[in-house]
């Protein structure tokens, strides 16, 4: 659509950090139809005669810009008239700010990049085009700044002015249509309080952490300043406190044009939840502050709701992490110098996020990325886009596996077979490059690899106890398992790692466990080994795994590779008893420390605020990381009961078996699918367990109650009672 459009500058010779590229349109013949494409190399805001067309922010997003960039496409009949003039407001965004804690600026660009194409059709039968060229008119903005990291600057007393016309330019990349899910608005968030700290620091509450911006409504005299930074949490003595958000300054600055006024940023987002009115020359009205939350446009799917409240603020807080740190792509957090897309974050939630969200072309989107980064030896990037291609990267098991492991997921959660024929060659470079890694052919020895991140089964180290080898190999397996699967689903030929697979695993057996049970006696190489199928005697590592657990005082030790999978690892074993009793755990280090300690979403350390009121180093300590969050497909899968059979992906065929806990008293669990509603109740009723299944016609679904009763159905609401007693965890 965008055809002879040319990529245009400001002009040579000038600067201006937020350029508004204009054009007018001038025509006498009646319009029948017009449509308008728009892409940038940073972030942009159109508008035609004043008015804000589209509800999405940040556009275009942010992708591989060296090989391709999305265009949004806009029909705007309605609004063009035969005067009208096109203006599109740019900032930096990811491509020419700073992206990454040690990055100078221009990663993908020394400057900013517009390109249009604006396409009329005349009810006399001809066309017009207008298009991004050298006779686009290049304006200063009232938007003095903007950066991702440092925040916005807008000032209404400066006269915006015409620069002079752009420079053509080139750059060298793909434009693709809008492929992923557009960033929107959405909560509306009211303060909850004012306070003044003991230092004297005006901040505002707004009770929620969050990713967006503010909102501020003023009555203010022409030059008066207001300024603002954002910060997720207080110091254990009430003060402001910034230090975890590294080099990231995250201020707003506006100066007042004189009279009623609102603003708001239009370039730049925050993860905050609280500000510090480091500039207002008023008495504080809360009414006149409203925060701004903004995620993907993804639809909410799942739900889950019992009678233990602090279970229920976790699984909120899980929402909200997922729902803040899903604006474009997976980031890992969305306040600090970082806002990366991790990879090992994204795979090890990609279940979680498919329950929670209809995510499905959010990941096609990111997956699509992932695939235009991956290395001609078939490794994969630890962050997509890859921003930080300029640093030596490790290319680390669990990280780059997400190559496979999210495409799987996608295709279990939605049943649509196109987004592995999409990955599978990507998939299947993947494993090969692990294949060829290091000295031994089945196994993956050596390399430098993330480890269990911040498991805290050792001391000084981010890596974590758990023997890396151990870790690289048994994703190594794991992967090539769904490589096979998916071979099958596609109907492509996968005999060779039919053959390769259960030598991976031999070698496995053969190397890294003795007597049945891991050398490396962690809880997460107990984990992995079960979850995962490598062991011959899951009841005896299951065995090992609960005294790890014991050892430890009847909490965990895992990090970013364990966590994920350890709950299910016990309920394999028959140990769902102490799965709850992890899950339920309130003491430190556990999911509910978090939540006793006022966390609204989930933190980056399991001691992000310590006992004392002290926080972990600040050199990386994120209150808005949501990668434990993916605790909750144990809760759907356990707690709910909800599981996809194999064969069933997209929830054609399910099973549905709840594992009740008295100290819950019910449990409401449900998930939105293309076929309808699944809903899985069950509540304690005296010396009874009532539970109340309701499965959409055309969803095969076998029930299993604890004491033993089985039912095949295939649709309809079924109420259904056991005894209290029956197998009950207490």
């Amino acid at each position: 659509m965008l055809g002879i459009a040319k990529w245009i500058s400001i002009p040579d010779g000038t600067e201006c950090d937020c350029p508004e590229f204009k054009r007018k349109i001038v025509s006498e013949k009646k319009i029948k139809k017009a449509v308008l494409c728009v892409s940038a190399i940073g972030v942009y805001e159109c508008r035609i005669d004043g008015k804000k067309i589209g509800s999405e922010v940040l556009t275009p997003g942010w992708t591989n810009y060296a090989d391709h960039v999305q265009y949004r496409e806009y029909n705007i009949t309605d609004i063009l008239q035969n005067e009208s003039e096109i203006a599109i407001l740019c900032g930096k965004g990811w491509a020419v700010g700073r992206m990454g804690w040690d990055n100078e600026d221009n990663v993908y660009s020394k400057k900013i990049l517009c390109m249009f194409s604006l396409s009329i059709d005349f009810e006399d039968g001809t066309t017009q085009y207008i298009v991004s060229d050298k006779n686009t008119e290049v304006w200063t903005s009232y938007t003095q700044f903007s950066d991702i990291y440092h925040g916005e600057t807008i000032d209404r007393t400066v006269t915006p002015g015409l620069l002079g016309y752009s420079a053509e330019c080139s750059f060298s990349t793909r434009l693709v249509p809008q492929m992923g899910v557009k960033i929107v608005e959405n909560e509306i968030i009211h303060p909850a309080r004012y306070i003044v700290t003991p230092a004297g620091e005006r901040v505002i509450d707004f009770g929620q952490n969050l990713t967006g911006y503010v909102k501020v409504r003023v009555n203010a005299k022409r030059g008066e300043k207001i300024s603002f930074r954002h910060a997720e949490i207080l110091d254990k003595d009430g003060n402001f406190y910034t230090a975890n958000l590294r080099k990231a300054r995250n201020e707003i600055h506006y100066v007042c044009g004189g009279g009623e006024e609102v603003f708001k940023p239009s370039l730049s987002f925050q993860g905050f939840r609280y500000i510090c009115l480091d500039e207002y020359p008023y008495d504080v009205d809360l009414s006149c502050f409203t925060a701004i939350e903004v995620h993907s446009d993804i639809k909410r799917t799942g739900n889950f709701v019992c009678g233990y409240d602090k279970l229920n603020m976790l699984y909120s807080n899980i929402v909200w992490g997922q729902k803040d740190n899903f604006l474009d792509i997976p980031t890992d957090c969305p306040q600090r110098d970082e806002r990366l897309g991790w990879t090992g974050d994204a795979q090890v939630f990609a279940r979680t996020a498919a329950i929670n969200f209809n995510v499905e072309k959010f990941f096609e989107k990111w997956l699509y990325d992932l695939r235009s980064e991956q290395h001609n030896d078939g490794s994969i990037p630890a962050v997509i886009p890859d921003c930080l291609r300029q640093f030596q990267q490790r290319i680390s098991t669990a990280w780059a596996d997400s190559a496979v492991i999210v495409p799987w997921e996608m295709y279990r959660a939605y049943g649509n077979k196109k987004i592995l024929e999409d990955n599978f060659e990507c998939m299947r470079r993947w494993i090969e490059y692990m294949h060829n890694a290091g000295d031994e052919e089945y196994l993956w020895i050596g390399g430098d690899h993330y480890g269990d991140w911040l498991a805290m089964d050792i001391e000084g180290s981010m890596e974590g106890a758990t023997d890396t080898d151990l870790i690289a190999s048994c994703y190594f397996a794991y992967s090539t398992s769904l490589l096979i699967k998916a071979g099958k689903v596609i109907g492509t030929d996968v005999s060779k790692y039919e053959t390769m697979y259960p030598r991976i695993v031999e070698a496995i057996k053969a190397r890294f466990i003795k007597n049945g049970v891991p050398l490396s006696r962690t809880q997460t190489a107990c984990v992995l080994l079960i979850h995962f199928g490598l062991c011959d005697d899951k009841e005896k590592v299951g065995s090992l795994l609960m005294k790890l657990i014991k050892e430890y005082s009847g909490r965990l030790t895992t990090g970013f590779v364990g966590t994920p999978y350890l709950l299910h690892a016990l309920s394999e074993t028959g140990h769902t008893d102490t799965a709850y009793e992890l899950l339920l755990c309130e003491g430190y280090p556990s999911w509910l420390y978090s939540v006793n300690h006022g966390a609204t979403t989930m933190w980056e350390h399991w001691d992000g605020i310590k006992e004392d009121g002290s926080f972990w180093d600040t050199s990386m300590n994120s209150y808005n990381h949501y990668a434990y969050g993916s605790v909750f497909d144990w809760i759907f899968a356990y707690i709910g009961g909800i599981n996809i059979n194999d064969g069933g992906e997209g929830y054609s065929n399910i099973t549905i078996a709840p594992a009740p806990d008295r100290r819950l008293g019910f449990a409401d669990t449900e998930i939105e699918t293309a076929y309808g509603k699944i809903i899985s109740k069950w509540s304690y009723r005296e010396d009874f367990i009532r539970y109340e299944i309701t499965v959409p016609y055309g969803v095969n679904a076998e029930i299993k109650l604890r004491d033993g009763q089985r039912y095949n159905i295939s649709g309809g609401k079924h109420i259904l009672y056991t005894e209290a007693e029956c197998n009950e965890t207490e």
